[in-house]
């Protein structure tokens, strides 16, 4: 039979492996600067308190849904003509 651990023992606490610190890389292959954008917001999640983490994660899915939402011929717009589509 396996031994159980007690639950204030360090062991029976799983630590998290966060990435070394942000380097303002978001990760490889990334290649949608929305995207991009919205999963840098990812990079503060282990400074922030855990109480803060769901709205990082409900931003980061509407900003992703938008984004699978919007034309993609305004992205090369506005990449390509940085003064279109300013109000």
């Amino acid at each position: 039979m396996t031994e159980l651990t007690e639950p204030d023992d360090a062991a029976a606490q799983p630590a998290p492996e966060w990435p070394e610190e942000a380097t303002g890389e978001t990760g490889q292959g990334i290649t949608d600067p929305d995207v991009a954008r919205s999963v840098a917001r990812l990079l503060d999640i282990p400074r922030l308190p855990a109480a803060e983490h769901e709205a990082i994660y409900n931003a980061l899915h509407d900003d992703l849904l938008a984004t699978l939402n919007s034309d993609p011929t305004d992205s090369i717009r506005a990449a390509t003509d940085p003064g279109r589509g300013e109000a």
